[in-house]
């Protein structure tokens, strides 16, 4: 049996110390990190090489900095090959769906034991499956088939850190604007167009537009 790299994102210490007990006494599975927040986790994830990034990343969704989906929102595309699942205490409706289209491949409530989280690992990675608790899975299925909105043409939220002036010049930007042409449009300078761009890159950890455009396309950010 081959030994599965996870990681762990979550900001309450009290679970992090439990999922780790839980994690610890399971065999074949190495913890690559654990981070408080989001932006921790994508920090993470930039830094370590590509033969040592987790295989399954598991995801709180509320943290402070930046929530659970929004940072499954960024890495995902990014990071194709790894599989994000979701642990929550509720199973939220809007959530559930916001988490999928994120990008999460499955959604367990915290209180699983052990055992459902190592067979969590293996489906999704073995398998490709879906893991859910079934009380989330039982809410999801009731759901879809009352659901109206095609969700693959369903437009995006740009991640909540980034400000209302920063998402302007992101829109920009994804449409192949440069700094000289946004500043004009938007009727501020240059510098300050430039200072919005680097606080832009700094909170999707990014370092180049093409990853910026290529995230945005991913997530559907500004579709009409």
């Amino acid at each position: 049996m081959m030994d599965y790299r996870i990681a762990l994102a979550e900001d309450n210490s009290v679970n992090r110390n439990t999922f780790l007990q839980k994690v610890h006494s399971l065999q074949h599975i190495e913890l690559a990190f654990v981070a408080a927040n989001g932006n921790e986790c994508l920090e993470h994830l930039k830094g370590i090489p590509h033969h040592k990034l987790p295989h399954v990343v598991f995801m709180d969704l509320e943290m402070p900095g930046m929530n659970g989906i929004d940072t499954i929102r960024l890495a995902k595309p990014m990071h194709q090959q790894i599989h994000f699942i979701v642990l929550t205490v509720f199973d939220d409706d809007e959530k559930v769906f916001e988490a999928i289209r994120a990008g999460a491949s499955g959604y367990l409530l915290k209180h699983e034991p052990a055992v459902i989280l190592q067979e969590a690992i293996i489906n999704v990675i073995e398998y490709g499956g879906a893991p859910m608790s079934p009380a989330i899975a039982r809410k999801t299925l009731q759901l879809m088939s009352r659901a109206s909105v095609n969700f693959n043409e369903e437009k995006n939220s740009v991640p909540e850190i980034i400000t209302s002036r920063e998402e302007e010049v992101l829109r920009y930007m994804v449409n192949g604007w440069d700094a000289k042409r946004i500043a004009s449009v938007l009727n501020i300078s240059v510098m300050t167009v430039r200072k919005h761009i680097a606080n832009i890159y700094d909170k999707l950890h990014v370092q180049s537009r093409a990853e910026i455009i290529h995230i945005a396309h991913q997530n559907k950010w500004f579709r009409h």
